[in-house]
Formats: structure tokens, sequence, C-alpha cells
């Protein structure tokens, strides 16, 4: 075995692939303690919500008012949903999630919405209380594209949805 000590590893000119180690390496060991850097992360990153209830008519579907947020490292709250930032195109995984608190004797559907048009949806049965319905997908998003969350029920008579963080929300980061 041999030992390499250097302060820089670089390519050779006009080339932009540098690899370390070759078919036989399957481990490359760092001391204890030792950090790495450069490595893109998990950003924009995002959890906004509606911070007061809101009214779910009966047969209807409605959109959700987004209005605050916990995180949002790229600014995309606006609007009542949330829009991809310039430079943070990518892939990302996104979560809508909503809870009601007593019973709704209802179907409730929660939907997802890329640019207007539904990508992910989950319902729940009838007869529910306290409950919710979450949902989640990985999607591809442009610079512009937007997010937002639509709940459906149809209990017969207009329901509330309770307002929070802790109760309503839409999330996301992007994959690295």
């Amino acid at each position: 075995m041999s030992k390499l000590e250097t302060n820089t590893i670089d390519n050779i000119s006009g080339s932009t692939t540098l690899t370390i180690g070759d078919s036989n390496t399957s481990t490359i060991a760092l001391k204890s303690g030792a950090t790495l850097t450069n490595f893109p992360d998990n950003t924009p990153n995002f959890w906004i919500y509606k911070s007061g209830n809101q009214s779910i008519a009966t047969n209807t579907a409605v959109k959700i008012a987004f209005d605050s947020a916990v995180i949002d490292t790229g600014s995309g709250l606006g609007s009542n949903k949330w829009t991809v930032p310039s430079g943070g195109a990518g892939t990302y995984f996104l979560t809508f999630k909503y809870i009601w608190l007593g019973t709704w004797d209802a179907r409730i559907i929660a939907y997802m919405y890329k640019n207007g048009s539904s990508i992910f949806g989950m319902q729940n049965d009838k007869e529910r209380v306290d409950g919710g319905v979450h949902v989640n997908g990985i999607v591809t998003l442009a610079e512009g594209d937007y997010i937002e969350g639509e709940v459906y029920q149809d209990s017969g008579s207009t329901r509330e949805i309770v307002g929070g963080s802790l109760w309503n929300s839409l999330s996301g980061f992007k994959l690295i």
C-alpha cells in the first residue's frame, strides 16, 4: 500500500470528470471528524400552512388558502400557493395534509395540484372522528411551477378544517 499526500487533486485541463478509485474500489474512507464540503443541499424547501380555520362547503372542492410559513428557503409562498423560485428547478418530494376535528360523516378527498392540474390525491372514508388525509409524491418542477392543495367533502353541510401548521400544511424539498 502506498500513501499520497497533497493539498489539491484536480482533473486535467479540458476534462470535467475526476474519478477517485477504479473498479476495485468499493469504499472511500474519511478520517473521523472529516467534513465534505460544496455538495448540493435539499433546497429550496418549504413548510407552508393556513393560519386560521377554513370552511369547506359540501360537495365542493376548495383550494386551501395557505398564508403562513414555518420554513420557506426560496420565498415561494404567495397567492395561497408555493411557487418554485429562480434556480429551484428539480425533482421534489411533496406532502399535503389536513386534519379535522369532530365527526365528519363524509367522503373526504385531498388533492395536490401542479400548475392548476391534479397530480396526487387521497381519499378518507365516511364516519371518521378527528381524522386526516396525507398526500405524498415525487414530481419534477421547473422554475415558476406552483403547487396547491385542495380539499373536497360531501357531508351535507359546510365543515371547517383546523388552522395552524400542525393541522394543515403543504411542504416539500428538492431531492439531491
